[in-house]
């Protein structure tokens, strides 16, 4: 896939810039069943296409992007918490619906694992 094409696919615009790849897994949630279905940014993902399940991880093609604001000094976060400026870098979550014995569950934002 483009990378156009994977931003449209992850629910961003073609304006989306910057954030820092952080890895390209999350564990499968403790008591998932079939079926599992897996978001980025509320954007269904397909099996096979996107991401793979494999030994208890989904794992992705792609990278997900964090924004990262411990790069930023006091004055931008103090200026971008007042809303005086600013932009959004790529910030992707991952949440996952999946069945289990209480009934179908939604785990959201779930952590981002390093790539291997």
């Amino acid at each position: 896939m483009s990378d156009a094409t994977t931003m449209s696919h992850r629910g961003l615009g073609s304006e989306a810039f910057g954030g820092t790849p952080v890895g390209n897994r999350v564990a499968v949630p403790a008591g998932a069943r079939e079926p599992i279905t897996v978001y980025i940014n509320g954007v269904e993902q397909t099996r096979a296409e996107d991401y793979d399940i494999a030994d208890g991880e989904i794992v992705f093609r792609e990278p997900i992007y964090k924004e990262n604001l411990h790069e930023l000094n006091w004055f931008r976060k103090f200026g971008l918490g007042l809303g005086l400026f600013g932009w959004y870098e790529r910030n992707e979550s991952v949440d996952i619906q999946f069945q289990s014995s209480a009934g179908i569950r939604l785990v959201s934002d779930v952590p981002i694992l390093p790539a291997e």
